[in-house]
């Protein structure tokens, strides 16, 4: 008994294909970005260094609003890991109650 043949693909199929093969590297270079602007914050944090920190927490926001306004992070996410990180900063700077 002969083996079946492969079942033919559409124009459409193919470049549906095609296309999520380039929107999947651009999302995981975008997330990629994500965490390595978040580990920065993070570093300079640890670093004591408060003008980096905040720099820094300036830039990831914004990547991180991009993010969510493109669909690739949930806005809540987006809202989280802003908040997180914000606290983050906020314990290194000096008080002002103090």
């Amino acid at each position: 008994m002969p083996a079946k043949a492969a079942p033919k693909k559409s124009k459409s199929v193919l470049k549906r294909a095609r296309q999520t093969k380039e929107l999947t590297l651009k999302n995981r270079a975008a997330k990629n970005t994500l965490k390595t602007l978040s580990k920065n914050v993070e570093k300079e944090v640890s670093g004591k260094n408060a003008e980096a920190a905040q720099a820094a927490l300036k830039k990831v926001i914004s990547e991180i609003d991009k993010a969510a306004r493109k669909n690739l992070i949930h806005r809540n996410t987006a809202s989280r890991n802003i908040s997180r990180l914000t606290r983050l900063v906020n314990s290194i700077l000096p008080s002002a109650a103090a």
